[in-house]
This record gives structure tokens, C-alpha cells and sequence, in this order.
């Protein structure tokens, strides 16, 4: 009889392997080190080392695919958390800031979500801070919030250009402690340099069981293990500010 010890052992290097077959240690890359001390104590921040990175091909968009916009109206979503504006306006749906509003999302009536490859498109008319909410909760106010619904759970970050450090396609704890994912590594140099600032993005998510990824304009992005987020709904998101305007459209999701 092989030697349960061993066989364990192997096992623990081939799923180390898959994630990271070069065994390599991960860095932050020299172009992010400025970020570490703004997000270092933060409750979700990764060990650089510990992160697990997306190799995977995007999935494919072409089939089974059903739309959440139905291209009239905002049939089927509640904007919860604030009151920025959302507009139903043809093919698209139109986010903007209002200044003075807590960050609002546009948020599905379905909320049971639970495995599914997203997908949707986004395009700024000003810039500003966006995301898509996934697997997402909301819960009652407290305190300074009081009287207001809370949108908490994780978001596929789509940030504002302004920021000048293009982690879009990361994974953001909304109100849930903040950065999961932060796109600061090495090996998320291609995804960082995928963002368009003029014309459309796809961000592409994929959740089965406690495995998340995502993709940008098709380049991999986050890959991120979780048992605390199984399912919720989807959401829009529109940030607080002085400004920004964002466009969604082909928004759909294909249930696995």
C-alpha cells in the first residue's frame, strides 16, 4: 500500500501546480508597489504570494446566453443604495453620477444567482468609478446609513481611468472589507494594459461553486476561491462623485 503521507503530498503539489505551474513566487509588479501601502492593512488584501492567477481561455460567448436588458425599459432591475440615475435609452443602459448620492446599483430582481458566465459591455462618457456586483446581498442601514439598503457582496471592478492603475477585471468586497483581488501582480500586466479608453470593454465573469474568474476584453484576470459568496443577484454599479457616465449594454448571463 503507497504511502498515505506521500500521496497526500502529491496531491497538494499537483493543485499548487495547476494554479501556479512554474511554482513561482508572485510579485507585485514595480508599476503597482506604490499601491501596497494605501491597501496593506486592509481586511481582504492577499498575500501577493497567495494569490492564484487566471490562465484560462474566456469562455465561449456565443450560445444560451439570456439577455437582462430587454432594450424598452428597466423591467426586471431596482436601483438600490442611492439615487443616481439609470436610463433605459436603446441598446444601452445609461449611468450617471448625481452628485451629493451614495454609490447606487441598478440591481436584478432575481437574486438567486449562483453558478453562470456573465458577460456585459461598458463604455464611459465621463469618467468615473463602475463595476458589476455578483452573487450580491443587501441588508438595512445602520448609523449613518440608517433608512438606507446596503448593497454588499464582491464586484468585478471596472475603474475609473483617472486612477491611472488599471485594475479593472479585479474582485472589490463591497462593503464587505474591500479589495479581494487587486490586479497588482506580475502576471496581470496584459490585463491591465486591455482597458479601451475610447469605445466598449467586456468584462466576463465566470462562478462555479467556490471558483470566480474573470476576463477583460477576453485577456484573463482574477481567479479567486470563495465558500462565503454562493449566491445573490447581479448589479450595476454608478459611484459617488462630482461626475461620471457610464454606458452598459449586452448584458447577459448564461446559467450553468
Amino acid at each position: 500500500m503507497k504511502n498515505p503521507c506521500l500521496l497526500l503530498l502529491a496531491l497538494i503539489l499537483s493543485a499548487c501546480s495547476a494554479n501556479n505551474p512554474t511554482n513561482q513566487a508572485y510579485k507585485i509588479a514595480e508599476s503597482q508597489q506604490k499601491w501596497i501601502e494605501a491597501y496593506e492593512k486592509q481586511e481582504n488584501i492577499p498575500n501577493p504570494e497567495d494569490m492564484l492567477v487566471n490562465t484560462d481561455p474566456e469562455p465561449d460567448l456565443g450560445s444560451g446566453f439570456v439577455s437582462l436588458y430587454n432594450g424598452r425599459n428597466l423591467d426586471g432591475w431596482t436601483p438600490k443604495g442611492g439615487h443616481c440615475e439609470f436610463e433605459a435609452k436603446g441598446d444601452t443602459i445609461v449611468g450617471t453620477t448625481v452628485p451629493g448620492s451614495p454609490s447606487t446599483y441598478l440591481s436584478t430582481h432575481k437574486a438567486d444567482y449562483q453558478d453562470f458566465v456573465f458577460k456585459a459591455e461598458l463604455k464611459w462618457i465621463v469618467d468615473g468609478n463602475t463595476g458589476v456586483m455578483f452573487r450580491a446581498d443587501s441588508r438595512p442601514g445602520e448609523g449613518k446609513d440608517e433608512g438606507r439598503e446596503i448593497v454588499f457582496g464582491p464586484q468585478a471592478e471596472m475603474e475609473a481611468f483617472s486612477k491611472e492603475r488599471y485594475w479593472s477585471g479585479g474582485i472589490f468586497g463591497q462593503s464587505a472589507g474591500g479589495w479581494i483581488y487587486p490586479m497588482w501582480l506580475e502576471e496581470h500586466e496584459a490585463a491591465r494594459n486591455a482597458m479601451k479608453r475610447d469605445g466598449w470593454n467586456r468584462i466576463t465573469i465566470s462562478a462555479r461553486g467556490d471558483t470566480i474568474k474573470t476576463w477583460l476584453n477576453g485577456v484573463p484576470a482574477a481567479h479567486w476561491k470563495t465558500t462565503e459568496y454562493k449566491q445573490g443577484f447581479f448589479s450595476l454599479q454608478v459611484h459617488s462623485g462630482k461626475s461620471g457616465q457610464v454606458l452598459f449594454r449586452n448584458i447577459k448571463v448564461k446559467e450553468l
